[in-house]
């Protein structure tokens, strides 16, 4: 098998990718020297390039797999598969106005405003196509153009058949641009503070979004290929995994044990031990961290010795089997 093409983000979800990484197993060196790191594993060839080019690389089959953001999938309208949610690198995708607009306003009112005013409405953003899905979207532009396409503007060209909406590419800077350069943005936020402090408003979140593994469906056609990425997605997989759960160990009279797997059904197919004392055993098992609250009345009464441990990843690879045998929905959360 050639090596397997893999391409990470540069950028903003560079550091949480190398953070991710390192959880999952694998090492990369000469991340900060390179766009060409290396990883402990001989069948994998590494490529840093920005996160908003991955989905196209990877439809193209120039990169078998990547990570990259949710939204640039979308916005790329890009033919690939989405393996798995790695869940880091969380963002909202709005819609952000001035402040001056009324806060009594939607998205739809304020279009209207601006239109029976005989101006063009205005978006500045990097999102071309959402940002032309978006506007199509809206009653208000679909009572007053249809199926028009919105007009997009770039340095390079313009398409689109309706110049009374039009959509300029942002190359950066986006909350600077209203009021005198557009009305309002779409644009990435986590906290929305800039905005703010820009004096602007959200008025309505498009998407969420967060780092996402996708992979070139031909790759996964190719038998050798489509072993490796899933040995990939097994590991990252077990890292998403394991930052949600916890693995325990209690101690349990066998008098109770039957009582404490029948009234604690969070403790799925527990390994159970017998100990020194024959009148214990010890129960091992994995649980989703939000239960412990919720057991631990339960497992006080019953139990003793309750050791918890944050584990590094939980390896579900019963899930990963059924995927490889297409039995499983295409995002293993």
């Amino acid at each position: 098998m050639d090596k397997l093409k893999f391409a990470i983000p540069a950028g903003s979800l560079a550091k949480a990718t190398y953070e991710f990484f390192a959880r999952s197993g694998y090492k990369l060196s000469g991340t900060e020297r390179t766009y060409r790191p290396t990883i402990n594993d001989p069948e994998i060839e590494m490529k840093v390039l920005r996160p908003q080019e991955i989905p196209v690389f990877v439809s193209e089959g120039l990169q078998d797999l990547g990570i990259t953001g949710q939204d640039w999938v979308r916005e790329n309208r890009a033919d690939v598969e989405s393996l798995q949610d790695l869940e880091y690198g969380k963002i909202k995708l709005v819609i952000a106005v001035p402040k001056s607009v009324s806060a009594n306003w939607g998205m739809g009112d304020f279009m209207e405003s601006v239109w029976e005013q005989g101006k063009n409405f205005r978006v500045s953003t990097e999102y071309l196509n959402i940002a032309s899905e978006y506007l199509k979207s809206k009653p208000e532009y679909k009572k007053r153009f249809g199926d028009a396409d919105p007009m997009i503007v770039t340095p390079w060209w313009k398409k689109g058949d309706n110049p009374r909406a039009k959509i300029f590419l942002s190359f950066g800077a986006t909350e600077a641009k209203p009021p005198e350069n557009s009305d309002c943005i779409m644009d990435v936020t986590e906290t929305g503070t800039t905005m703010e402090a820009n004096n602007l408003r959200i008025i309505e979140t498009v998407m969420r979004s967060s780092a996402t593994l996708i992979a070139n469906k031909k790759a996964l056609e190719d038998p050798e290929k489509r072993e490796k990425i899933f040995d990939i997605v097994a590991l990252l997989k077990g890292v998403v995994d394991g930052s949600k759960r916890i693995h325990i160990f209690v101690n349990v009279k066998k008098a109770n044990l039957q009582r404490l797997l029948t009234e604690l059904p969070s403790l799925k197919n527990p390994t159970i031990s017998p100990l020194a004392d024959e009148a214990w055993v010890g129960v091992n098992t994995v649980i989703e961290k939000d239960c412990l609250i919720e057991l631990l009345p339960k497992i006080r009464q019953l139990a003793q010795g309750l050791v918890v441990y944050e584990p590094r990843q939980v390896l579900a690879l019963d899930e990963i089997t059924r995927r490889k045998e297409g039995k499983c929905a295409p995002d293993l959360k």
